[in-house]
This record gives C-alpha cells, sequence and structure tokens, in this order.
C-alpha cells in the first residue's frame, strides 16, 4: 500500500519542477545570473537520470556479469573525466592518475562490501552492486577533486618554497609532506562532516529511499551505517592516491618543479 501511495508520474516530476523555477526567479531577480546554468543543469539532471535508470534497469534484467562490470567502469570514467575538469592548475599525467584512483578506490571497496560485508552471492548482483558502487564514485569524485585541486593549487603558490628545500637536500616527499598532508585533509574533511551529523541533522538518502520504499528502519539504518563507514574508506583511498601519484609527477629528476605546471 506504502509503495503504491508513493510512486511518481512524469506529472509530478513535471510539478517539482517548480522549485528549479523557483531557483531561477531569484538568480534573475538579484541578477546573480546563474539561471541559464540552473535550467541546463537541471534538464541534464532529468535526462541523465533517466537514461541511467534505463540502463540500469536493462542490465538488472540481464544478469550478466560483464554487463554490470562495463557498466561501472563507465560510470568510473565519466567521474574521472568530470574530476579532471573541476582542476583550476592543470599537469600533465594528473588525469591518468585520477582515474587509477578512482578505479582503485571504488571497485575495491564496492567488491569488499558486496562481497564480505553483505556477503551477496555473486558479489556483482546488480540491484546491490550498482547503486553501492555509484555511491562510493560520487563521493570519491568529492574527495579527490578536493584533495587534487587543493595539493596543485598549493604547490603553485608555494613552488619557490618546494624548490628551496630541495635545492637544501630534501626529499621529494620531505619538501611536500605539509601540502601533502593538508590535501588529504581537504579531501576527507566533507566525509567527516556527513558522519559528525548524519542522523541527527540528515538523514542520506539511501536511507530515505528505503524508508520511503517501507523497509524497516532497522534494515535501513544498518545499510545506512555501512555506507557510510565504506564511503570513508573510498573517499580516504582515493584521496590519498591521487596525490600520492600526482606528488611523483611534480618534479624532475633535477629536483626542481616541472615547468610545464
Amino acid at each position: 500500500m506504502m509503495n503504491e501511495y508513493l510512486q511518481l508520474t512524469y506529472i509530478d516530476i513535471l510539478l517539482a519542477s517548480g522549485f528549479i523555477l523557483v531557483a531561477g526567479i531569484v538568480s534573475l531577480v538579484l541578477r546573480l545570473k546563474f539561471e541559464k546554468t540552473l535550467f541546463v543543469a537541471a534538464l541534464r539532471t532529468a535526462l541523465q537520470l533517466l537514461l541511467a535508470g534505463a540502463a540500469i534497469g536493462f542490465v538488472f534484467d540481464i544478469q550478466t556479469s560483464w554487463l554490470v562490470l562495463l557498466l561501472a567502469v563507465l560510470m568510473v570514467l565519466l567521474s574521472g573525466r568530470e574530476a579532471v575538469r573541476r582542476q583550476k592548475y592543470k599537469l600533465t599525467g594528473a588525469g591518468w592518475d585520477t582515474l587509477i584512483s578512482m578505479f582503485v578506490s571504488s571497485f575495491l571497496v564496492a567488491i569488499l562490501v558486496t562481497a564480505v560485508v553483505i556477503g551477496s552471492d555473486p558479489w556483482w548482483n546488480p540491484p546491490l552492486f550498482i547503486p553501492m558502487i555509484g555511491m562510493i564514485i560520487g563521493n570519491s569524485l568529492n574527495g579527490i577533486s578536493l584533495a587534487l585541486e587543493r595539493f596543485l593549487s598549493s604547490c603553485k603558490t608555494q613552488r619557490r618554497e618546494i624548490e628551496m628545500r630541495l635545492y637544501l637536500g630534501a626529499t621529494v616527499n620531505e619538501a611536500t609532506l605539509p601540502l601533502f598532508r593538508d590535501a588529504i585533509r581537504a579531501g576527507m574533511t566533507p566525509m567527516i562532516n556527513a558522519m559528525t551529523i548524519v542522523g541527527i541533522v540528515s538523514i542520506p538518502g539511501m536511507m530515505t529511499g528505503q524508508l520511503l520504499a517501507g523497509a524497516d528502519p532497522r534494515d535501513a539504518v544498518m545499510y545506512q551505517i555501512v555506507v557510510m563507514y565504506m564511503l570513508a574508506a573510498s573517499t580516504t583511498l582515493g584521496s590519498l592516491m591521487v596525490v600520492y601519484l600526482v606528488k611523483r609527477r611534480l618534479t624532475t629528476d633535477h629536483g626542481t618543479i616541472r615547468v610545464d605546471f
């Protein structure tokens, strides 16, 4: 009864688009000049989610491992591309480092959660694996983007200080250690903040979805705890990997910062 009551139609979505209209009116009145960007983003949101729903529904019906993995790989590639585009400062090869970090952190944590923690058989069971890795990718994207942005911007602004340490005999690790730590901290901070208020100030999306679908609150809570812990691990691992890999590209064999940065 509850599930039937909560089913939405395209008319409901059209009504919900009124919230975007309100935000657009605010932009027009205050001359914020983001109404066009907002409407484009809203349209992309609807189209992307509809396409994703169709693709996921197809994969769920097929129940084929390679299709599930192909969809997951595509999700990682698209998110990795977005993470690179967000960067203000560019470094040749950083895009590959970002993709590697996304792949390792997302797949490693997702497989461990589905195969070991939840014990799904098979571990790639689409209704479980695709939502899990999707949440991991989304959070890893934010963490990796923030960590990479902080590290590259700090290295750019403190280039002389880093090179001075290198000239004085410090290794690359020693010369960039404060910036390395600060970048990892920047990548992890949003996730830590989310964990401190979850269940009190905010109810996360997965838990909300399960409750709206009529799941037992206890089961929804248990799953959400697993989700928060896995997101913390994937964000930490992704941030650590991308900064470490980029740091190795930053300097030349002569102990100077690369001229193309």
